[in-house]
């Protein structure tokens, strides 16, 4: 027999909590409702821990649900449930496969919620780590619906094209991360160790030397002598502009200013766009009807000016207009020609479809765009590392066509 621990609601309306015996979670249930006392709290007794010194488990890597734990358990549940699987036993049979102890014990708590009797999009709201708000949203809409095992299976397609999205945008990230690296590397070998080599050499003639070489030697000065309160001070201010763009007004004026930048606010909306139209056609193409697909699409738009758009836009849905002409209002997020495709989509009855091969031609051109701006944001940083790695050899080097003068 397992042991219990428990909260539960007598009769008189006073809380009880203890440890009950039980053969399974339905027994402790059933023992303690014979008593008269409602259940509102049910866990079973963690067994005794092992102890340590048997044990070479790392818990911050243990700890963690990836990603990959979370598509396959989608992509699994899905499975399950369309060939039949009551949802509990489901959850039983993801808990046991699960690899992963922090995966395994987090299907647990969620199996436990359901057998209480909550659904499964509240069960993952409880904590929502590994679940996103558009992931909850979206099995909310499919168990009101009836058809949960369609929409989990969607779920899964759209993570494995998610997934294969940020892989591109990472991998296009890596040669301009490597760059930079190297330049601040440099610059920070030259500042150090490469001038006041030189600074040696001219402290011996006591001239004046260019303005361009002194400030070169100052950086390296401050460099070598205040380089610890520098780094401090950087920390500081990353501080501060970090919770500045996690307030409210920050992070609202920093992507307001991201869409106006000239790359990477096209790339941005182009993201979003691609994002909202390929949920939007998975839920419409679900059976979710169309104010609810429009409330849970766009919480797949992280930046909050756009969500603002989208949201006015669901309003005039809601009126009776039009979907192409209500989504006219956001012309960052939604060309003139998008619009168009969606009109004639919305007139002959595809729209679910319409929408995702909108997403799959916007994915192709947006990594097109990306591919474009890795192209030319190279070239930039090679040019903005040799002009630094310049100026400071040109001021370096100044000073010694001048030293025969300065020996005349």
């Amino acid at each position: 027999m397992s042991q219990f621990r428990y909260k539960a609601l007598q009769a008189d309306g006073g809380m009880t909590e203890g440890v009950i015996e039980a053969q399974g979670r339905q027994d402790a249930i059933a023992r303690l409702e014979s008593k008269g006392w409602k259940p509102i709290q049910i866990a079973e007794q963690a067994a005794a821990a092992p102890k340590k010194s048997a044990s070479f488990a790392l818990p911050v890597f243990s700890r963690r649900i990836s990603y990959h734990d979370l598509e396959n358990f989608t992509r699994l549940l899905a499975s399950l449930l369309a060939a039949g699987v009551p949802l509990s036993r489901a959850l039983v049979i993801l808990q046991r496969e699960a690899a992963n102890p922090a995966a395994s014990e987090r299907w647990k708590e969620i199996h436990d919620c359901v057998i209480d009797g909550m659904s499964l999009a509240d069960a993952m709201a409880q904590k929502p780590q590994p679940f996103s708000r558009i992931y909850i949203a979206m099995v909310q809409a499919g168990e009101t619906g009836g058809f949960l095992d369609v929409v989990l299976s969607q779920i899964a397609d759209f993570q494995s094209r998610e997934k294969d999205l940020r892989s591109k945008v990472s991998t296009a990230l890596i040669y301009p991360s490597v760059l930079m690296g190297l330049a601040v590397c440099v610059l920070i070998f030259l500042l150090t160790f490469f001038i006041p080599r030189f600074q040696k050499i001219f402290s011996g003639f006591g001239a004046e030397l260019p303005m361009i070489t002194q400030i070169i030697i100052g950086a390296s000065h401050a460099v070598r002598n205040y380089g610890i309160f520098i780094l401090l001070g950087i920390g500081i201010l990353a501080w501060f502009v970090r919770n500045w763009l996690e307030s409210e007004n920050g992070s609202r004026a920093w992507q307001r200013i991201l869409l106006n930048l000239p790359v990477l606010g096209p790339l941005s909306a182009r993201f979003a766009m691609t994002r909202f139209c390929r949920m939007l056609g998975t839920l419409i193409g679900a059976g979710v009807p169309l104010i609810q697909g429009l409330n849970v699409a766009r919480k797949s738009i992280h930046n909050a000016i756009l969500f603002d758009a989208v949201s006015d836009s669901i309003e005039r849905v809601k009126k009776g207009d039009p979907l192409a002409s209500s989504l006219s209002q956001c012309p960052q997020l939604f060309p003139a020609s998008i619009l168009e495709m969606i009109s004639i989509a919305e007139e002959t009855g595809r729209l679910d479809q319409e929408l995702i091969r909108i997403a799959s031609d916007a994915e192709e051109d947006l990594d097109r765009r990306l591919r474009i701006a890795v192209a030319l944001a190279e070239p930039l940083m090679l040019f903005v590392i040799a002009g630094f790695i310049g100026v400071i050899f040109i001021g370096m080097v100044i000073p010694i066509f001048t030293i025969q003068d300065y020996i005349k």
